[in-house]
């Protein structure tokens, strides 16, 4: 149906310089080539879009220029009602994520093992055993754990730490909706989902001297962050708010096509 609204996103190895490790070396000849060559049959499928919508600005912005197309940005739906601040928070840090190199768990590792702070990891993926041999004995591994223990952990944590480079970044959202500060690395998704010295705070580089440099600054203001402020920001990303949002979007379909969304 040639009016019925889509989603796309382009290929962000393919279109950045970034490495499926996560990080932003150059690549060799041969894969350049081949990375150019799908921007060139990428292109030409897009073309056939109709619309798009976006995760976020960061992935509008890299939509606009692999396609020079206009994208709305519609936030992922996060189950915010989930969550519940806990007034007792313990010292612990906590980070959620696949264990896999682009997530730049690596980087928590050493920073947290250099700082002697805890550190839980929960996650699952191939990246455990080379993380496992870069960890002190601060930093606990806890694998696939149920939704409740999740919001259990996070309603308790000191911070949750990001190193990655989100499109979006649902479980930063998660960690602000049980009342969880957030240190992440201030690239994509994290500068619309993080409100700096309100929810959280940005580390400018992908190092482990940067991100040193933010907890440091983190737990010297981490008394004046509020989980109230924390609680309502995340709500700006509510379920709810996605539907509103996508159905905005939908709306100049036709009714058959508002049926076909439902």
């Amino acid at each position: 149906a040639r009016h019925v609204s889509y989603t796309y996103t382009p290929m962000r190895y393919a279109w950045t310089d970034l490495n499926i490790n996560g990080t932003h070396t150059s690549r060799n000849i041969v894969i350049d080539k081949l990375m150019q060559a799908f921007c060139n049959w990428d292109r030409k499928a897009a073309s056939r879009v109709h619309r798009f919508a976006a995760v976020s600005q960061a992935v509008s912005r890299r939509i606009q220029h692999a396609y020079q197309r206009e994208a709305s940005v519609i936030y992922p739906p996060v189950e915010t009602g989930r969550f519940h601040p806990n007034r007792q928070r313990e010292d612990y840090y906590i980070t959620v994520s696949r264990l896999v190199s682009h997530k730049r768990i690596d980087l928590l590792v050493k920073a947290f093992t250099q700082l002697d702070l805890p550190l839980l990891i929960i996650g699952d993926g191939p990246e455990l055993p080379r993380l496992k041999n870069l960890a002190g004995s601060n930093i606990k591994f806890l694998g696939y754990q149920t939704d409740e223990n999740v919001a259990e952990l996070m309603s308790k944590a000191r911070g949750f730490v990001c190193a990655a480079e989100e499109d979006f970044g649902i479980a930063i959202v998660e960690a602000q909706a049980a009342g969880c500060p957030v240190i992440a690395y201030g690239q994509g998704g994290a500068l619309e989902t993080i409100v700096d010295s309100v929810t959280g705070i940005h580390f400018p580089e992908q190092t482990v001297e940067s991100l040193v440099e933010a907890i440091i600054q983190f737990d010297r203001v981490w008394d004046s962050f509020r989980a109230d402020d924390l609680v309502n920001h995340a709500k700006h990303f509510d379920k709810k708010c996605f539907m509103k949002q996508f159905l905005e979007f939908v709306e100049p379909a036709n009714p058959v096509e508002r049926d076909f969304v439902k």
